[in-house]
């Protein structure tokens, strides 16, 4: 035996709650997420560029293990080459205002000497790796400094010092500042003196200490001059973001002997670009926004229901009061 009115009871308390899709709440939800999305693809697109630059490099380092790579006097005799290079140089590089290419006055007759066959540790213009860990710097080093170069990696000043060391050379590195997509140099404004970064080609790692940091104008070339009984290294980028009307220049000394702890992290996989944490950031933005226009849905179907609810009982009075009969005196 039924009891009157159960079915219908348990009928409705089974239907789904009622949902509305929200626009407002939706919109609002999505301007929220295009917003974060803007601020962090800088760290995206650099998490994913330096993520290319490390398999890059660590892909380089598996090839040298390869033929003719791992042949300890096919290394030798290319570092030796490179010195002959520097050798070769004269004076020093003349670094023109707002060029990216060095000029100097470098004689070399043999054609073996040739500045693209130097260090080219893999055939694709892969020269070594710098790493400058407390800049989070960990980045292959390619020829030249062509805009395709250095959207990719640091490129070496072409001119400059190749860098293998010697006494009296000045090997000149550089690599973009501020690019939404790499960070590349965008932090070596943070250098400190004292602070240590190594450059490895073939098996040879290099320790240099940075001595002075200094901002100049682009046509200062003298400040990129090899010093006399000096092995140095330069780290150059454009600076203040954005006008790049001036250059920081990093300036390094060797260290001599290389600590043996810089030569066993040059053979290693990089650790950069670490943990994603923009995907964490992200995610869970996306999931509040969702969260967020689920349970908005909810309440504005509660509110629509209330509000037909009102309208529906608003309607029945009236109709009431219009079938109630009128008393004629």
């Amino acid at each position: 035996m039924n009891t009157p009115g159960f079915g219908r009871h348990a009928s409705h308390s089974k239907r789904r709650r009622p949902w509305r899709l929200p626009w407002l709440e939706t919109l609002a939800a999505f301007l929220i997420l295009a917003g974060v999305m803007t601020f962090m693809y800088p760290r995206t697109a650099s998490w994913f560029s330096q993520r290319e630059q490390s398999r890059v490099t660590e892909m380089a380092l598996n090839e040298m293990k390869e033929p003719p790579g791992n042949d300890a006097e096919y290394r030798e005799k290319q570092i030796k080459r490179a010195h002959e290079y520097n050798a070769a140089l004269a004076s020093g590089a003349v670094y023109r205002a707002n060029e990216n290419i060095a000029s100097s006055d470098i004689n070399v007759s043999d054609e073996k000497l040739s500045y693209e066959s130097m260090l080219d540790a893999t055939g694709n213009g892969f020269m070594g790796r710098l790493r400058y860990e407390s800049l989070d710097i960990d980045l292959p080093i390619y020829h030249g400094t062509s805009d395709e170069t250095l959207q990719r990696g640091i490129g070496h000043l072409e001119g400059t010092s190749l860098p293998v060391g010697g006494k009296e050379t000045r090997s000149v590195l550089t690599a973009h500042r501020g690019l939404p997509e790499s960070t590349l140099f965008t932090h070596l404004d943070r250098a400190n003196v004292g602070d240590r970064f190594t450059v490895s080609v073939f098996d040879q790692t290099l320790t240099y200490e940075v001595v002075e940091s200094v901002v100049i104008d682009p046509d200062e070339t003298e400040a990129i001059l090899p010093v006399a009984d000096t092995d140095m290294l330069t780290l150059v980028t454009c600076t203040p973001l954005g006008l790049n009307s001036h250059r920081i220049l990093v300036n390094a000394v060797r260290v001599t002997p290389t600590p043996l702890a810089d030569e066993v992290a040059a053979t290693q996989k990089s650790d950069l670009p670490g943990f994603p944490w923009w995907a964490v950031v992200l995610g869970s933005v996306l999931i509040a926004a969702i969260i967020f226009v689920w349970w908005s849905g909810y309440g504005h179907a509660r509110r629509h229901a209330k509000a037909s609810e009102r309208v529906a009982g608003e309607a029945r009075i009236n109709d009431k009061a219009d079938e109630e009969p009128t008393i004629n005196e």
